[in-house]
């Protein structure tokens, strides 16, 4: 079992960066996939970048280049995972989600985290 956690969500303004966090606890060797997706007022949910468990990230077409993603395994009960936003657009702005894809088929979620950009 995992529990999820986002952090970090704020106002900015257009071409500023971001980083916004999740702090994952529970056991870590559940971890198949790790994921950040986000959710426009009006939209659907939608993919913004994946990282694996062997360290291979891949990123949606509308933040490639801008965004990146990453881990920080402090122990086998906790972990951070960070997508760092740079040049931030206005059509950025959603709540973002961390999500997991567990080993044994577990699938979990936080409770998400806004990012608004405007001017």
């Amino acid at each position: 079992q995992l529990r999820i956690r986002e952090f970090g969500g704020r106002s900015v303004q257009p071409d500023n960066s971001l980083t916004v966090s999740c702090v994952v606890t529970g056991s870590i060797a559940e971890i198949r996939t790790m994921n950040w997706y986000r959710q426009a007022p009006g939209n659907e949910r939608e993919l913004v970048a994946t990282l694996t468990d062997d360290g291979v990230t891949s990123y949606s077409d509308a933040v490639k280049g801008r965004f990146s993603l990453s881990r920080d395994n402090m122990s086998s009960e906790l972990m951070y995972l960070y997508l760092r936003m740079y040049s931030l657009r206005p059509e950025d702005t959603a709540i973002y989600y961390c999500n997991i894809a567990g080993v044994t088929g577990g699938d979990y979620w936080g409770q998400g985290t806004q990012v608004t950009v405007s001017s």
